[in-house]
């Protein structure tokens, strides 16, 4: 159980072993459990147990590892069933060793396989070329055979071991997934306009966290007459024309899309009788240099 009351269960005391190796950060001041031999579904500390490896008393993951919840006890199954016993640091060293020195066996015989793998080609090549005998590339086969009888041979023996690492793997994978997913990535580049959530708040599924808009392009809306209309397709080029303190500032922009029905003009429109006219809507872009800001008036001359 970690500091933070999170609960991790493991297979075999190895496999918890190996992790706590490969995850240390997680199990700082972590409260560790294991099984009671002598009392069925009793969970003791690990750190004052006393461990038993003997080929006598398998365990669920192959390494014959078993705990005991003192000394005296583990040496009175010892006497029984054979084997070695331990201490906590003393197990965890043995067990560490183990897993680094199978590694580390089938890693010098996968390269001594490959190496073979490159001379048997190169015997071929030459035995086409009646440059090499039939007994050579005999006895470079003979020696990849023997080389795979090997790798599976160890493998065979420390199962336990590769079983235990290919876990560790998997629930690593588990972890680095659950932190991508704890993650939050912008779809977009932009800047943020309003937040709704602040930081290290707990936040709920559907929750909107933020809101975000790409200012480097602008969207215009403007309105048009119904004998304007003619005058505008999707794609012509017109200009936006902004107030500033020296006059107005020009900018290149595109018509991207003209409504294809008419409206009454918005009630932003400043006469009563111009917002009784029928006009139609047309959405222009237009590339913004940091001075065009959302809800800012504009104009929209064609060219």
């Amino acid at each position: 159980m970690t500091e933070k009351g999170k609960q991790r269960k493991f297979d075999a005391i190895e496999c918890m072993v190996n992790y706590i190796k490969e995850e240390p950060q997680n199990f700082e001041n972590a409260k560790l459990l294991v099984a009671n031999y002598n009392q069925p579904g009793e969970m003791i500390s690990a750190e004052n147990s006393a461990y038993l490896i003997s080929e006598n008393l398998p365990s669920p993951m192959g390494a014959n590892l078993t705990a005991f919840a003192s000394t005296a006890e583990a040496k009175e199954a010892q006497e029984k069933l054979e084997g070695q016993v331990y201490q906590w640091n003393e197990l965890k060293e043995v067990i560490q060793a183990n897993s680094s020195s199978v590694l580390a066996e089938i890693s010098v015989l996968s390269a001594r396989l490959e190496t073979a793998k490159i001379n048997r080609n190169r015997i071929k090549q030459m035995l086409g070329e009646n440059a090499a005998t039939q007994q050579q590339l005999d006895n470079i086969q003979g020696e990849i055979n023997a080389l795979n009888q090997q790798i599976n041979s160890v493998k065979s023996k420390n199962t336990s071991v590769l079983t235990e690492l290919q876990l560790i793997e998997i629930q690593l994978k588990e972890l680095e997934d659950l932190l991508q997913k704890s993650m939050i990535k912008s779809p977009i580049n932009g800047r943020v306009l309003n937040t709704y959530a602040e930081a290290s708040e707990v936040a709920q599924y559907g929750k909107p966290l933020f809101e975000i808009a790409d200012l480097s392009r602008l969207e215009i809306r403007a309105y048009i007459s119904e004998l304007q209309l003619t005058d505008f397709s999707l794609g012509n080029k017109v200009e936006v024309k902004v107030d500033s303190q020296n006059g107005m500032i020009s900018y290149e922009g595109v018509i991207t899309w003209i409504s294809d029905e008419a409206e009454f003009t918005p009630k932003i429109i400043q006469t009563k009788e111009e917002r009784v006219a029928l006009v139609y809507a047309i959405k222009v872009e237009v590339e913004n240099d940091g001075k065009l800001k959302i809800g800012m008036p504009a104009e929209v001359w064609l060219k």
